[in-house]
């Protein structure tokens, strides 16, 4: 798979650019929380409570303890990407560790973490979230393992049937043939070309870990205060929807765009990785720029 092919082919696709400029403002908001927020995001001023928009020098109001909304929107960017950033590397981890482990092991080996894979994709990540916190208490990492390990088993049966399909390709095959060992091949050829389903299936993990992470935020289950989250705000806000709505809305349409731009992303992702797709997209512009080369000649005809 060639980067900056994939990433033409990813600019090119509506949800691919879609997809990149919602995660875009996610990182960078994420990023700019890091040096900069326009008020201390945990401050409470009582008296300037219940703040309206563009009042007072905040940009999106204040909430009944007076704390700066913007404020908390971009602190919240910051511990939703971290936490969704570590989820999926832990998935990744669990994912490839078991997917490698049940085709390159012997057979009843494979079988029995097979069935262990399934085993583990009937518990909910939010169910695997409270046992969890139940026995370690509620904090970032909590959420990190339950949705690591909740979307990692999925993604193990993901990659374990792309390097079933990959193990059984003549190429492979030859390099066994030839005296390579079982993790040369791994590396040099395994890898590399189940990089691309990977790629697609973290960037979906990616949005299902910020999508849990604001729910076990919004249930209590996340890091404890005063740690700023999208969750936590919603539940904090929730009693007084009717009274201030706004307060709700902000943090509502950040969880959603970031989980739309996760998922536009991995179709776009998933398009541009297809060399099949690219192909077939190729194929439907040819009539279209033979249409257009015919109109020249008639264009420079009305045109003189």
């Amino acid at each position: 798979m060639r980067i900056p092919v994939v990433a033409r082919a990813l600019l090119r696709s509506r949800s691919g650019l879609a997809g990149t400029v919602l995660v875009g403002v996610l990182v960078l908001s994420a990023l700019v929380s890091l040096v900069w927020t326009p008020y201390d995001p945990t401050l409470a001023r009582p008296q300037d409570g219940w703040l309206l928009p563009f009042s007072g020098g905040h940009v999106l109001g204040t909430d009944r303890l007076g704390r700066d909304e913007l404020s908390q929107l971009l602190a919240g960017a910051r511990a939703t990407l971290l936490t969704a950033a570590l989820a999926a590397a832990v998935a990744a981890v669990v994912g490839l560790a078991l997917a490698l482990t049940a085709v390159l092991v012997p057979r009843w080996i494979g079988a029995a973490v097979v069935q262990l894979t399934d085993v583990l994709i009937a518990f909910p990540v939010l169910l695997v979230a409270m046992i969890l916190t139940a026995v370690y208490g509620g904090s970032t990492w909590t959420v990190v393992g339950a949705v690591g390990i909740g979307t990692g088993v999925n993604l193990a049966r993901v990659a374990r049937a792309e390097a079933g399909r990959v193990l059984t390709t003549d190429y492979v095959l030859a390099a066994h043939a030839a005296g390579s060992g079982t993790w040369r091949t791994v590396r040099k050829h395994l890898l590399p070309n189940i990089a691309p389903t990977l790629v697609v299936q973290l960037s979906l993990v990616l949005s299902v870990a910020v999508l849990a992470e604001a729910a076990l935020s919004f249930l209590g289950f996340g890091a404890p205060a005063p740690a700023v989250s999208w969750g936590r705000m919603l539940h904090e806000q929730q009693q007084y929807i009717a009274a201030r709505p706004l307060l709700v809305i902000w943090p509502g349409l950040a969880v959603a765009a970031s989980v739309l731009g996760f998922n536009l992303l991995g179709d776009g992702l998933r398009e541009a990785a297809d060399a099949r797709l690219r192909v077939r997209e190729a194929a439907d512009l040819r009539p279209r720029v033979r249409e257009a080369a015919d109109l020249r000649p008639r264009v420079r005809e009305a045109a003189s």
